[in-house]
């Protein structure tokens, strides 16, 4: 008995004919699938299915073969990839987070400094809330993160990367999008729309800065995301005050203008666990350097 036949076997009684077993899942002609199926029952010495116009259904002693035939199948391939596994040790992981967006600008950076140790790590690439970031570094789920600098988090620690001004996002053809840069007094009567818990770090910044400004404004609106703050200017025809990096996602129907000033301004961070012994990461910050240098000469 060759495993072919179990595989065989399998394939006809999960379709229920021969035919569509042939050409849907093995590929092969039907009439030697009908003789590969005959040779199997010759060598089991019953026969496992009943063949009738409708197609084929399997027999008493069919049903009982058939789950020792998935499980011998199941095995073997187990038993093959426990091989590969053994002949080729797994590549030690690098979990790398973003802040979503910002991947557009730091990720070909991160890649072309981790360029000569990409072959020999598997790199997993996500993007979250700047706070889920930093949970994620605490729990060991990530390696590093371009993040917020968040608070409360003693086990981290944060290296600046860039410090980003925030601009003003305003609709197409709102009056404020004529400007050249805009005054934040002229924002005082405006549709206001700020950012959720989901930003904490930016959350305050932009309530400081407004604060400082002698503007007490309730935001009419609070955004998770990036995303959602754009739609929401675009349909409200409010203005929201959001960091630079949000003009790489503008659609035409939202522009942004700089703020006239001493702009206010938040950090993007480099964010890892002090006690993370990591090589790949011990190399990555320690190019880090180089990964700003040239991040800033594209950004400028």
């Amino acid at each position: 008995m060759e495993l072919r036949h179990l595989r065989y076997f399998i394939a006809v009684a999960e379709e229920g004919s021969l035919t569509l077993a042939a050409q849907r899942r093995l590929h092969t002609a039907q009439p030697s699938l009908s003789r590969q199926i005959h040779d199997l029952e010759a060598e089991v010495g019953v026969d496992l299915l009943i063949r009738s116009a409708r197609g084929v259904e399997l027999t008493a002693a069919g049903k009982a073969f058939l789950d020792h035939a998935r499980l011998a199948v199941t095995q073997v391939e187990a038993a093959g990839e426990a091989a590969r596994r053994a002949a080729s040790p797994a590549k030690p992981a690098f979990a790398m987070g973003f802040l979503t967006g910002q991947e557009m600008d730091w990720l070909p950076e991160a890649m072309h400094v981790l360029r000569n140790e990409l072959p020999n790590i598997d790199l997993v690439v996500s993007s979250h809330y700047s706070p889920d970031l930093a949970t994620a570094l605490v729990k060991g789920k990530l390696d590093v993160a371009f993040m917020r600098p968040e608070a409360n988090m003693s086990d981290l620690a944060f290296r600046r990367v860039v410090k980003e001004p925030l601009v003003v996002v305003v609709a197409s053809d709102h009056p404020l999008a004529s400007y050249d840069s805009i005054d934040v007094q002229e924002i005082a009567d405006e549709t206001f729309i700020s950012v959720s818990k989901t930003a904490p770090a930016l959350r305050i910044v932009i309530d400081d800065y407004l604060k400082r400004s002698g503007l007490d404004i309730a935001p009419a609106h609070e955004a998770d995301n990036l995303a959602m703050a754009i739609s929401l200017v675009a349909s409200t025809r409010g203005v929201a005050l959001l960091p630079a990096y949000a003009k790489n996602f503008l659609p035409w129907s939202v522009v942004s203008r700089p703020i006239k000033g001493d702009a206010p301004s938040i950090d993007l961070v480099i964010g890892y666990h002090k006690a993370n012994a990591s090589p790949i990461l011990k190399l990555f910050l320690s190019r880090a350097d180089e990964l700003i240098d040239r991040v800033g000469k594209k950004l400028a």
